[in-house]
């Protein structure tokens, strides 16, 4: 058949990548033994894998910041996973590494994500007794909760650049900077606050919270005073710093994916305005308290009555607990709240 030599002409391609790079054949490989494609590499499988999964499609309907959005402009957790994709991708393309590694961990990072947002995060960390992070979610999805318990089969570098993509601290590269296994997943760490400071700032001027002229302006002096002016000052500054991740000059110690001081310091700038003028105050409105009261409600429901929830999550071993956090962590926003005033009915 004529696709029989695709598989190797693809491996081929990836030996031309930065010796930094992780190629598909040094893969740490599966929790499954699978017979390999003939057209795919195992990072392009993954990525295929979580483009087609439930979890994917329902991030449609998940709040970004602003909870069930009627317009059809602020970004919801779809539209904010696909420009982490796509800001990855042009860093890893730029230092050539390998983009679909890159490409699968970002389309990824956010599958565990709650309704609500954070606020649907943070109210599921304070219920249930084993805390709630929306990263370790994620994981548990792919690995677990996908196709009837059965999890998505995901490479490791995916699952490692999945559950690393967080990061603790009020700094985008803060000392509590756990570096991930690969430079890809590092990108993609790197890339979810690029595009949630710049959305984020959109959806806020949208709304009305906040004006174009009560941006920092020395930020803005930095980074531009456009959206694509911070994200390509962002983008260009990153591989600028990053170049050694290329092996195209020597470098003593290990490459790392990272900024300039002053770029670094001017993003954290805008990152604490948002945290200061714009999510403290999402978190005190009516909408919010709504959301909070959901989470709640359906979380002590659920305790009470687990033989009301679908199948899927009544049938595995976990404590009723766990099995009423997953499902309430799949939920969409609208579902959410549907659900919650016919019980509450």
């Amino acid at each position: 058949m004529i696709h029989n030599g695709v598989r190797q002409h693809l491996e081929e391609n990836e030996e031309g990548l930065s010796p930094y790079a992780v190629k598909s054949c040094l893969s740490r490989g599966r929790q499954r033994l699978e017979e390999p494609s003939p057209t795919r590499l195992e990072f392009q499988r993954d990525r295929d894998r979580i483009i087609f999964c439930k979890s994917f499609r329902r991030l449609k309907y998940k709040t970004q910041v602003f909870i069930a959005p009627i317009d059809d402009h602020y970004i919801t957790r779809l539209t904010h996973t696909i420009e982490v994709a796509q800001i990855s991708r042009s860093i890893a393309r730029a230092l050539n590494l390998n983009e679909d590694l890159t490409e699968a961990i970002a389309l990824g990072h956010d599958l565990g994500h709650t309704p609500f947002g954070h606020v649907g995060e943070d109210e599921l960390n304070n219920l249930y007794p084993d805390g709630f992070r929306h990263n370790e979610q994620s994981l548990r999805v792919v690995e677990y909760l996908e196709k009837r318990g059965k999890g998505l089969n995901l490479t490791y570098e995916v699952r490692d650049g999945i559950l690393n993509h967080s990061k603790s601290g009020i700094d985008l590269l803060d000392s509590q900077w756990n570096f991930p296994a690969t430079l890809e997943a590092q990108i993609c760490k790197i890339a979810d606050p690029i595009a949630y400071i710049n959305h984020d700032l959109n959806d806020a001027i949208r709304a009305g919270l906040i004006t174009e002229k009560d941006l920092p302006k020395a930020a803005l002096s930095i980074l531009g005073h456009s959206h694509s002016e911070r994200i390509n000052t962002l983008v260009c500054d990153i591989i600028d710093c990053s170049w050694a991740a290329t092996g195209a000059v020597e470098s003593e110690d290990k490459p790392v994916i990272k900024m300039s001081e002053n770029v670094r310091e001017a993003a954290n700038e805008l990152r604490n305005f948002l945290f200061d003028k714009v999510y403290r105050v999402c978190v005190s409105n009516k909408e919010t308290d709504r959301a909070k009261e959901t989470v709640g409600l359906l979380y002590r429901y659920y305790n009470r009555n687990p033989s009301k929830m679908p199948d899927d999550y009544r049938t595995n071993e976990d404590s009723i607990a766990r099995k009423v956090v997953d499902y309430i962590a799949g939920m969409t926003d609208q579902y959410a709240f549907s659900i919650a005033e016919k019980i509450d009915g």
